[in-house]
């Protein structure tokens, strides 16, 4: 299939956790297609389901807050040398694989062309600041963006299939859709979270994001911005601050005790069981309801 594939490499709209390990391509008619994050795995299956001859799989499914610091093992380096088209969240997320995707000769679909990216939160003082905020599956306007880049690709590579993909595109789309009821408790609430990730959320959901910072081993916040945090909680009167549920909650505990706030975790869905947009759909609504429970 890889042979097929290779003259479409040079489309623009190409270059720019569940999952089982893909495996290694074998010369029959079926597509493997590789996403690299389970939201993109999520929103790559959704396109793709019921479509005979296509194989999704995913390549990082591990319960994680960051992709920073990750490394490509010897199977996910399998895993790509036997993809014949890669589906990636772009906007920095997978710079860690940079070196891998240049030696891969698939296709790549970049689910982030097309989305107005947020500047970078969070990463200060740390040795791997970025330019643009990542995390864009954070809001169901750009999930509907994603859904139609990998929609678009896919069609492009695999036109025999064009109609079913297009079928599936406007099902998952139709999904996106948020209680307004939700969205009207979340309107102007202060949010402090201890993941700079939700940036996009709190956009989309008119919440009013005061500090984000990304906490890691050996780059915990600063006595300034546990100050700062403790300022912000009095001063709005905060009833509570969020940490991601796969993240370090030790500051955030530790704030709880000075001012009495409570700590509640919200979820990225970086890692997850499942397929298609019921997880996603899950987590995000989640999200919304723990964030609404806790502020009051």
């Amino acid at each position: 299939m890889k042979k097929l594939l290779a003259p479409v490499c040079a489309l623009a709209l190409l270059l720019a956790g569940c999952g089982q390990p893909a495996a290694p391509a074998a010369e029959d008619d079926t597509l493997r297609v590789l996403a690299t994050t389970y939201p993109v795995y999520l929103f790559t299956t959704a396109v793709t389901q019921g479509v005979e001859g296509v194989e999704v799989s995913l390549l990082v499914n591990q319960q994680t807050s960051c992709l920073h610091d990750y490394t490509l093992t010897v199977a996910d380096m399998k895993a790509i040398e036997g993809a014949d088209v890669i589906v990636m969240n772009g906007a920095g997320l997978e710079d860690f694989m940079d070196d891998a995707l240049a030696a891969s000769d698939a296709p790549v679909i970049d689910c982030s062309e097309g989305i107005d990216l947020l500047p970078a939160l969070g990463h200060e003082g740390h040795d791997h600041d970025t330019e643009y905020d990542p995390h864009i599956w954070m809001s169901y306007e750009n999930a509907a963006v994603m859904l139609e880049n990998i929609h678009a690709g896919l069609e492009e590579l695999d036109p025999d299939h064009g109609e079913a993909y297009a079928g599936n595109l406007t099902a998952a789309t139709g999904e996106l859709e948020y209680d307004q009821d939700k969205l009207a408790a979340l309107a102007g609430k202060p949010l402090i979270t201890f993941h700079d990730g939700f940036q996009y959320f709190a956009q989309a959901t008119g919440l009013n994001l005061l500090k984000a910072i990304e906490e890691e081993e050996g780059a915990e916040a600063s006595a300034a911005e546990i100050q700062e945090m403790v300022s912000l909680i009095g001063e709005y009167d905060i009833p509570a601050i969020f940490t991601e549920v796969n993240g370090s909650d030790s500051t955030a505990q530790a704030i709880s005790r000075e001012t009495g706030c409570g700590v509640s975790q919200l979820d990225m869905i970086m890692s997850g069981e499942g397929s298609g947009m019921g997880p996603y759909l899950e987590a995000m609504e989640q999200n919304m309801d723990t964030i609404a429970e806790a502020l009051g």
